[in-house]
């Protein structure tokens, strides 16, 4: 077993949970939809977290061979896929018999989710920059694709217009496909 494949088994399982949590909570929320229906803004911070975790694995990969195993790195790991994990499970209530409506959870649960899945990108963000560099941090397509993600996301995190929170979560899921084309 190399370094890589140790440290994947720690944040491996953590991101694998939180994925699974956020589809768990969709699945229970399916079944109550005739009590209690999904609203946009719930479906859209799912969709977000979803890509957000799914872009920690890859990054974790482009990080495979200049990760070292050491204590700060499986702790700092640890911290960030715990945070992570536990955003995941406030996306959708646990019982949702107690919520007459999942978009009022949504409401009360949307900074503390959007906070903290940033603070994680910012804590990987950092970890790439120390571990192997960005030679060029602000050219135009890393202004538009990682650093206008954070002022659009505190919009999500406060605004008080439903549009606007729909389209600052709109627009954050927008940036992970057009990473992949804006070469």
């Amino acid at each position: 077993m190399n370094g890589f494949e140790y440290l994947l088994t720690l944040f491996g399982l953590l991101l694998g949970l939180a994925l699974a949590e956020g589809l768990g909570g969709l699945a229970n929320a399916l079944h109550m939809r005739r009590r209690t229906p999904i609203g946009w803004p719930t479906a859209l911070l799912g969709l977000f977290m979803s890509c957000d975790i799914v872009s920690f694995w890859m990054n974790g990969w482009a990080l495979r061979d200049a990760l070292p195993v050491s204590w700060p790195v499986m702790f700092g790991g640890f911290v960030v896929t715990a945070v992570a994990y536990v955003s995941a499970s406030l996306i959708f209530p646990k019982d949702a018999e107690d919520w007459a409506d999942i978009d009022a959870h949504f409401e009360r649960n949307r900074a503390t989710v959007i906070g903290c899945l940033l603070t994680c990108n910012l804590a990987l963000l950092v970890t790439i920059m120390a571990v192997v560099g960005i030679a060029e941090p602000f050219t135009m397509r890393r202004i538009v694709i990682i650093w206008s993600v954070y002022p659009i996301g505190l919009i999500a995190m406060f605004a008080p217009q439903r549009s606007l929170v729909l389209a600052a979560l709109g627009y954050m899921i927008a940036m992970y496909p057009l990473s992949l084309v804006w070469r």
